[in-house]
């Protein structure tokens, strides 16, 4: 249902779907496998803004996101480091770096900006989501 709602554009309601309901975060992974660009897109987004605006309970789709990173579609994997990135948590960089030498040139690339970014974060001060998920680290 998520994924159908995504693909027509409500990207706002299902905001709000997750804003109320926390269960939904972990499915975060499942939703980026979904073969629809527009779907793969909005989810992006989403996770864009939740990691702004709830960034704790953000932190329960990084296991479905970071299993992501060994799909066999480059373009998945590259999102899902891409994800990564935007959340930023520091328990993302050893699955990150696992995924440091993977076949595709650009999924290497998302890996290390992905990696930059967490640890900038990291340097400046500005991770305050350094609580390890539960089952996580």
């Amino acid at each position: 249902m998520i994924a159908d709602y995504m693909a027509k554009g409500f990207l706002e309601n299902i905001i709000d779907m997750f804003r109320y309901d926390k269960k939904l975060y972990p499915l975060v992974g499942d939703l980026m496998k979904d073969e629809r660009v527009r779907v793969r897109l909005g989810i992006s987004a989403l996770v864009e803004t939740l990691a702004r605006e709830d960034p704790q309970n953000i932190l329960s789709s990084l296991p479905g996101i970071s299993d992501l990173l060994k799909n066999e579609n480059p373009s998945i994997r590259g999102d899902a480091a891409y994800l990564l990135g935007i959340i930023g948590h520091p328990d993302a960089i050893p699955y990150l770096r696992d995924a440091s030498e993977d076949e595709h040139e650009s999924v290497r690339e998302i890996v290390r900006e992905a990696i930059e970014e967490i640890n900038s974060r990291i340097r400046n001060g500005h991770s305050d989501r350094r609580q390890a998920v539960s089952g996580f680290s």
